[in-house]
């Protein structure tokens, strides 16, 4: 038996559920000599949608990615007009954004998770809207670039014209995923929608409570038992995108906002990180304001 080796073709899939489709889909590798490593299946009762992962071994298959999307079209075509897929090869390196502001702890740990090599992805470059974390940054050997905002609600133009700016910086690294790792600032609709599927925040709660500012000030005012971290796709609604991945850390009414603060930033850090890794490795399926994560 050939050992196996590490490069990977991933295909994701998704349409209007009907009978025949795994077998078509897993014929059609069969035929190709593909050597399929890890494949997970679900069907939404609710939608009638049908979601697949497939993962086949790149040396199994006697052409290029390339020709895998061409020949894999007509298979999706067959199967739906409507059908949704991608084939992604793990041996290109995809590209991460950060956007940051002055908190630096998702910041530090997925930095760390990139350097020891965890994280499936480069970081090309941070951007901040404060100098804070310059030093951070650049300690790891990465660019840092500093887009000057506004003060929140002060000049409508200015601050369009550094969403304009920041936009022109991300967008030269076509990244797989922009990662608003505490960046304090509102996505507006435009960009929502240009990185849709590829911005994701991580919001200091457990979504949907307690959606925009202070949700430690909130919690502890209800008295809460329960506090959590979410990390989403960002869309134009407010805290309010597919969401990818949640945790939760039990508290009491002994615990304080401050206690809460450091007890919800280590949830917030793990819940981003997982997040961004089931992105990067294509696990995350969305359908409407839902995500099917197929880990």
């Amino acid at each position: 038996m050939t050992p196996p080796t590490d490069r990977s073709y991933v295909i994701t899939f998704s349409c209007p559920d009907r009978t025949g489709i795994v077998a078509r889909i897993s014929g059609f590798l069969a035929d190709a000599g593909g050597w399929i490593t890890e494949a997970a299946y679900h069907t939404d009762p609710t939608t009638g949608w049908f979601f697949t992962r497939q993962v086949v071994r790149a040396d199994s298959v006697p052409f290029d990615v390339d020709e895998l999307r061409q020949r894999f079209a007509v298979v999706a075509d067959g199967l739906s007009e409507r059908a949704n897929w991608q084939v992604t090869d793990t041996g290109e390196t995809k590209r991460v954004v950060l956007l940051v502001t002055t908190e630096g702890h998702c910041l530090h740990d997925l930095l760390g998770r990139a350097t020891s090599g965890e994280l499936p992805a480069r970081v090309s470059a941070v951007i901040g809207n404060s100098e804070a974390l310059r030093g951070v940054v650049e300690a790891h050997g990465l660019p840092f670039s500093h887009v000057r905002f506004p003060e929140p609600g002060s000049n409508r133009d200015a601050t369009a014209a550094a969403f304009d700016e920041l936009a022109e910086q991300v967008d030269e690294h076509d990244p797989h995923a922009i990662v608003l790792a505490r960046f304090m600032q509102i996505v507006p609709p435009k960009l929502c929608a240009a990185w849709a599927g590829r911005a994701i925040n991580i919001h200091h709660s457990f979504l949907p409570s307690f959606v925009g500012a202070r949700p430690y000030h909130q919690a502890h005012a209800r008295g809460v038992k329960l506090i959590g971290a979410t990390c989403h796709y960002v869309t134009a609604d407010l805290d309010a995108g597919p969401i990818i991945e949640q945790d939760v850390v039990r508290i009491d009414h002994g615990d304080t906002i401050a206690d809460m603060v450091r007890l919800g930033r280590d949830a917030e850090k793990l819940v981003l990180a997982r997040g961004l890794r089931w992105h990067l490795e294509d696990r995350v399926l969305v359908q409407g304001n839902k995500t099917m994560v197929l880990a």
